[in-house]
């Protein structure tokens, strides 16, 4: 039911579903454009880094590290730390690149930062099931133990990806440099998220230090649901929830904050 100009709330989700949709295309264009692959370059593009380092620490370091699967234990960590990352760094910038299109009414800036995101989380999510499908279909790995917590982990990571890319976003619109700081820094945070280790695997005096970060509980929730009971893993869902949560809050006041002062 309308009142005035008004709309309600689901009329409201119907529009602002379609400027998502608009915008992700948008994105799509302007970044793969129309020639060769074209936009299949969003999941083919992480799906060959995964398979390359998959390969790479199956040559390297099969037999000597231990009896795990070591290519399954690579594709069960690397691509949910590359979706977090890219998310957040492609995050940034988003609003510079599309901010002629807040003339128009429906679009608001935080449209744009999700449109990006969100097209980052589709492509690393189908790289992410193609290549485990290939490899469980050619017989490299075997099948995941708890396909529902492998879900439940890389929805939860697609939640940090979202808050963290909106506060990225906003101190980089009010400070420029802390983009490419941003940058440098989220690679140092590859090796403590957990992509290279278990948790349990660390002394405990260094892993108490480490359970303050969220995406580590992401990795070992995602590897509980695709190992099983076949290694020790110590995440707290419920933290990263939480985490979750208050990152996605801050994000959103932060934007909405940084809009009152974006003019196109």
């Amino acid at each position: 039911m309308n009142y005035g100009n008004k709309t309600t709330l689901a009329q409201s989700f119907v529009i602002q579903g379609r400027v998502l949709k608009a915008l992700i295309l948008r994105e799509i264009i302007t970044r793969y454009g129309r020639k060769n692959i074209g936009f299949m370059w969003l999941f083919v593009e992480p799906l060959i880094m995964t398979l390359l380092i998959a390969l790479l620490w199956g040559e390297l370091r099969a037999g000597s590290f231990s009896n795990l699967n070591i290519i399954a234990f690579t594709i069960t960590g690397y691509p949910l730390m590359m979706m977090w990352r890219n998310a957040a760094n492609r995050a940034v910038g988003s609003i510079d690149a599309n901010i002629s299109l807040l003339y128009h009414r429906n679009v608001k800036v935080v449209d744009t930062v999700l449109a990006r995101m969100i097209l980052e989380l589709c492509g690393a999510t189908i790289a992410q099931i193609v290549i485990m499908v290939a490899l469980i279909t050619l017989g490299v790995i075997g099948y995941p133990d708890d396909i529902f917590y492998m879900l439940l982990a890389w929805f939860l990571m697609a939640m940090f990806a979202i808050g963290l890319g909106l506060i990225i976003t906003s101190i980089a619109n009010k400070f420029e440099a802390f983009g490419k700081i941003w940058s440098t820094f989220s690679f140092l945070l590859m090796p403590l998220s957990g992509v290279f280790f278990f948790l349990n695997s660390i002394p405990e005096n260094f892993r108490s230090y480490l359970s303050w970060l969220p995406m580590i509980h992401g990795t070992e929730m995602f590897r509980h649901g695709y190992f099983g009971a076949s290694v020790i893993t110590l995440e707290n869902p419920y933290y990263l929830f939480f985490c979750d949560l208050v990152i996605l809050m801050f994000g959103l006041v932060a934007i909405r904050v940084i809009s009152r002062n974006i003019n196109p």
